[in-house]
């Protein structure tokens, strides 16, 4: 396991980084370029943020508006659940099995409130309620389910905001 104080990261990874969350697609020749680098060089750095699992993986981001006519808008919910009991056995046998769930886009345990949000995404209300039948009322420890149904998505966008590297990753 790779100690996280050890890292060493400086502004050319920073800027690589940063690059490859608005476009991942792009050759090493022109990521090199826009990081101001030698392709050797960003060809380096890269497979080194991926070792330090700093670059965790790569996917293609799919237009949901473009899919609609295809597939259907489908139903996004934003879920709220709280279980009976939050020791952290049950909070870890909820947290893997609704992982699991391919429909669950994104699960986060959270405080205060709920024990955890998740980010659901279904193909109607037909299939959500077999969802929330599955995860929540076929368990004993659920407790409340709240559920906010999307009515438009504003904003999306993956990337995390990266700023200078911190002190104590330049040490």
């Amino acid at each position: 396991m790779i100690n996280m104080e050890q890292i060493d990261i400086d502004e050319a990874d920073l800027r690589l980084l940063e690059l490859l969350q608005t476009d991942a697609s792009r050759s090493n020749q022109a990521l090199a370029e826009l990081a101001h680098l030698s392709p050797p060089t960003s060809l380096r750095r890269v497979k080194r943020l991926r070792q330090l699992g700093l670059i965790e993986r790569e996917v293609a981001i799919l237009s949901a508006d473009r899919l609609a006519p295809l597939q259907g808008y489908g139903l996004t919910a934003l879920v709220e659940v709280t279980l009976e009991r939050q020791g952290a056995e049950q909070l870890d046998a909820f947290e893997a099995r609704v992982v699991l769930a391919p429909e669950v886009q994104q699960c986060y345990r959270v405080s205060p409130g709920p024990d955890f949000m998740l980010v659901v995404h279904c193909n109607d209300m037909p299939a959500y309620l077999e969802l929330a039948r599955q995860l929540f009322t076929s368990d004993a420890n659920v407790r409340n389910i709240k559920a906010f149904f999307s009515l438009k998505r504003a904003k999306f966008d993956p990337r995390l905001p990266l700023g200078r590297p911190h002190a104590a990753a330049r040490k």
